[in-house]
């Protein structure tokens, strides 16, 4: 009797706490949705510089950038000891190369819709599909690559690469 008791109130448990979990997970959303601060729109700025000669400025665009506004691509290049107009000029040579077959302006939208009919196709067990479970790591496992498989398999063809942490790190 106390052990039919006791399933009956870890499936009460179980069923209960499968209840409070509904809809898209919001941490895997990127967008903001809520009418809170977007933590991710605040920024820190650079320090406010009056110049020396106030007509030397360039002339304030619609869109363009202010020179108070941070670049942590430029900022990280300058730290390395790197040349950052060299970096631009390489990136906007990648840019246009890996444009170089056209962009499709609505690759976001398309890319949820197969996204979408993937995850439906490849959806969960009965469980999963009854309580609404995650499935999204699982139905994307076989895409996901092995990094310490790809590692081994680099270095036993010879490629030189760089440590790894072991695995559980």
């Amino acid at each position: 009797m106390a052990i039919r008791t006791t399933i009956l109130v870890l499936v009460a448990a179980v069923m209960g706490l499968s209840a409070c979990a509904s809809g898209t997970p919001s941490l895997m959303n990127l967008r903001n949705t809520e009418d809170g601060p977007d933590e991710f729109s605040i920024v820190p700025t650079n320090e406010l510089v009056l110049p020396a000669d106030r007509s030397a400025l360039p002339t304030p665009t619609l869109g363009g950038t202010n020179r108070a506004d941070p670049n942590p691509e430029a900022d990280a290049i300058a730290a390395l000891g790197g040349n950052i107009n060299r970096a631009n000029a390489a990136a906007s040579g990648f840019v246009s190369h890996a444009s170089r077959f056209g962009v499709a302006a609505d690759i976001r939208s398309t890319l949820a819709a197969e996204d979408e009919a993937f995850r439906s196709q490849n959806g969960g067990r009965l469980l999963e599909r009854l309580f609404n479970n995650i499935v999204y790591y699982r139905a994307y496992r076989v895409q996901s690559l092995d990094r310490y498989a790809e590692l081994e398999r680099l270095r036993r063809s010879g490629v030189q690469t760089p440590s790894a942490p072991p695995p559980g790190l």
